[in-house]
């Protein structure tokens, strides 16, 4: 028996459990609401790397922690859901951070926004950069356009730009802090497209920056205030989506293990009987890329292989939660980037409860300190003791932490961040081109497009839309 069947009862799969997921499905259900939903999460929880914690009056995230708003995505969705009264923003009497230097934590000047400075005196005055590096900063006023066509790294545009030091300094960490990875081999027309159309539209990415309207990226602290999160932590906005979405259509510890064309669709293979349809008229894979490909290996090697190409990068995060008294340092930031040059075992350190309230009790602080990365990609898999040892030592030394952390909490997230190496939109282009031979098949995720929350959830809806779109065409 054919499985097409009218658009009223038409039958769509997601397989996937984490926020991506959950936006396709949601999305999907707004714009059918008639559909026939499955979503299969292999685990036995909602979330994926989203996982909130609560322990001795302490929230810890296991993943991401909040959000961007420049871009419309995860804000439009907390609006569809009634979730938006409960997010909450940054902490406005510190908004900034700092960057390690011979040891010591010095302010991120105010105005550098993530790969060039928006304001000259800042860049003037700062210590983190030595006289010849701010002359060679200043400098990138008077460096020609590039002029080659083929893509390149993000690092050799920024030492091009404004030389090795502000890149070592600044650019580095910073960009290491979003992607933890490796800023040679990232490429900037997939990573930060924005700064290559600066300098083509005005040859100077400070004047681009300087041109900009005062409401927009000009400072630190204007920049931090564009980020939010969920006052109840990832976890809870993961809840709200799937309190929205059709009863039992959530089926947990299903893990589909193979794909395949049917009649008319598609039949999906799980490790064990679950006792649910397996036969669907369309399927929306919103799994990393390395489960995607193994999921798509015998119905296209091609489309396999692009997708095991996608080099992703281990990170592992520990959380510690100190009294006030503990620690030294003021505090007076969101938290410190550390640069490669500095040869330390950390990437970085949030400190979340100064970011945003409800992180931890009174007097008491919770910072989480983030270890791997492609640069030191052998720490992230160190046994948890190890972890603990490495965090709690590079706190001591830059904080001055004293005595042991009142609770600790370790999150492994390995293989979790894609890495937009040079040639990435190439690759995703063949993807795409590859799945056109698929009709019914959607993949959404990371992997493509953007690696942050509310790209993640524009990947999940562009699939959903897609799908309707198709399903439309044909009923």
């Amino acid at each position: 028996m054919s499985i097409r069947r009218a658009w009223s009862v038409m039958r769509v799969a997601v397989v996937g459990g984490g926020i991506t997921a959950f936006a396709a499905a949601h999305r999907l259900t707004e714009l059918v609401p008639e559909v026939a939903l499955s979503l299969f999460e292999s685990s036995h929880r909602l979330g994926g790397v989203l996982e909130t914690t609560r322990r001795d009056g302490f929230l810890i995230e296991g993943g991401a922690d909040n959000f961007i708003t420049t871009v419309p995505w995860a804000v439009d969705l907390c609006r569809r859901i009634g979730f938006e009264d409960q997010l909450i923003q940054t902490n406005s009497g510190c908004r900034h951070a700092f960057v390690v230097r011979k040891g010591k934590l010095l302010p991120i000047p105010d105005g550098f926004v993530v790969m060039a400075p928006s304001k000259v005196w800042p860049m003037l005055t700062t210590p983190v950069l030595s006289p010849f590096g701010k002359l060679r900063l200043a400098c990138e006023y008077l460096v020609p356009q590039r002029t080659v066509s083929e893509e390149e790294s993000l690092a050799s545009f920024v030492r091009r730009r404004f030389g090795r030091e502000t890149y070592d300094r600044l650019v580095q960490p910073l960009v290491g802090g979003i992607y933890t990875g490796d800023a040679d081999k990232l490429g900037l027309r997939s990573t930060m497209p924005r700064f290559a159309e600066m300098e083509a539209k005005h040859g100077s990415l400070i004047r681009a920056l300087r041109s900009q309207p005062k409401s927009s990226e000009r400072s630190g602290g204007a920049r931090y205030s564009m980020f939010v999160a969920p006052r109840d932590g990832m976890s809870s906005l993961m809840e709200a989506i799937a309190s929205k979405l059709p009863d039992g259509c959530i089926h947990f510890d299903a893990l589909v293990e193979r794909i395949v064309k049917a009649e008319g669709g598609w039949s999906l293979s799980f490790a064990s009987d679950i006792g649910c349809p397996s036969e669907f008229d369309a399927v929306v894979l919103a799994t990393p890329a390395m489960p995607t490909a193994k999921l798509v290996a015998s119905l296209d090697e091609d489309l396999a292989r692009e997708l095991k190409s996608i080099h992703h990068a281990s990170c592992s995060i520990v959380s510690l939660g100190y009294a006030r008294d503990q620690i030294t340092h003021p505090l007076d930031g969101f938290g410190l980037i550390v640069p490669k040059i500095e040869q330390r075992k950390i990437l970085s350190a949030s400190f979340s409860s100064i970011k945003y309230a409800g992180r931890a009790p009174d007097d008491h602080v919770l910072i989480r300190v983030f270890i791997g990365g492609d640069h030191q990609h052998e720490l992230a898999s160190l046994p948890d003791d190890d972890l603990l040892a490495t965090a709690t030592t590079e706190l001591r030394d830059l904080l001055g932490v004293k005595g042991d952390p009142m609770i600790s909490n370790i999150s492994r997230r390995a293989a979790a961040m894609p890495q937009y190496y040079i040639g990435h939109a190439d690759k995703i282009s063949h993807i795409r081109d590859r799945l056109s031979h698929h009709p019914g098949l959607f993949l959404a995720g990371n992997a493509f497009d953007g690696v942050g929350l509310p790209h993640c959830i524009h990947s999940g809806e562009q699939a959903a839309e897609g799908l309707v779109k198709l399903y439309a065409k044909k009923n």
